[in-house]
């Protein structure tokens, strides 16, 4: 059995209102858990707890009931913290700094010196696809560059595990792709990925399993495949199906009582893809003549 890299139990947390003794319950009795190796989304809309189950996972808020630990530890624990890096939605940073310099400061506080430190900066800088802004200030990134260094330096001291909290929001959808990308990679790469969000989308595009949580209770969890897709219906695409077929198949569904034909049109694509395509086509083609040759 796997280890888990993440174990949520029975967790609780509720925030006095500070009139009288009203109280708000943002999570209410939680419990999930994520697999070493896999990318897990934990969905929903704003207030119904994704960030404060994120804040107790991390350490940084500690549970009214219940416990969260990160491979095997409480989640509070120095350790724990230790195997853990974190992107937050609008991460900040000294933005005269540059890239390279922006790794360098977080690699010192990680305790990182000398060529192990130059290395991996600059290995960071290549696993995220900066290594060409790695002399920019940051004052000039774009929001995507800016989410991707932010993932860089969630990963300078090599945690097993790496929190994102909503890592596409205000990004362009090709950024975004970039971003999805690199979360692909991360996993290739063994690390371990949970992240929040409210872009359904994006979250079914990386995701292994999903949470689905409201109201600060789980309402749905599972395999990805196993939560969207719909167990009656079943989809057939045909290429270059003549008039005459699909009369022949709607006569056969006809004749068959317990069966019938809810849709019929051809697939589509989804905006975000027929942007980025789009985009794509327009770079190649506003290339000069030589720099079309050379590639």
């Amino acid at each position: 059995m796997s280890e888990n890299a993440v174990e949520v139990n029975n967790l609780t947390k509720v925030f006095r209102t500070g009139i009288g003794n009203q109280y708000v319950v943002a999570v209410d009795n939680l419990s999930f858990h994520v697999k070493a190796g896999e990318v897990y989304g934990l969905i929903g809309p704003n207030g119904s707890g994704k960030s404060t189950t994120m804040k107790v996972v991390l350490g940084l808020m500690a549970a009214s009931k219940g416990e969260a630990k990160v491979f095997g530890l409480d989640s509070g624990d120095i350790r724990a913290r230790n195997e853990t890096g974190f992107v937050p939605e609008n991460p900040y940073f000294y933005k005269h700094l540059t890239g390279a310099e922006t790794l360098k400061f977080y690699g010192k506080l990680c305790g990182m010196r000398g060529k192990a430190l130059k290395s991996r900066v600059e290995e960071l800088l290549e696993l995220v696809g900066l290594e060409n802004a790695a002399k920019r200030r940051l004052g000039g990134y774009s929001k995507g560059m800016l989410q991707r260094i932010g993932l860089a330096q969630s990963l300078v001291q090599n945690p097993r595990l790496v929190i994102l909290d909503e890592p596409t929001a205000g990004v362009d959808p090709v950024g975004s792709r970039e971003i999805r990308d690199l979360i692909l990679k991360l996993k290739d790469e063994g690390y371990t990925v949970f992240l929040c969000s409210h872009l359904l989308e994006q979250v079914q595009e990386v995701c292994d399993r999903v949470g689905i949580i409201f109201e600060g209770r789980m309402r749905r969890e599972g395999p990805l495949e196993e939560l969207i897709k719909i167990e009656t219906q079943t989809a057939m695409t045909l290429e270059n199906a003549s008039p005459e077929l699909l009369e022949k198949i709607a006569d056969l569904i006809a004749a068959d009582d317990s069966a019938s034909i809810i849709e019929t049109g051809h697939p589509k694509t989804t905006l975000e893809r027929l942007f980025i395509q789009i985009a794509g086509k327009r770079s190649k083609e506003s290339k000069p003549a030589d720099e079309k040759e050379a590639s």
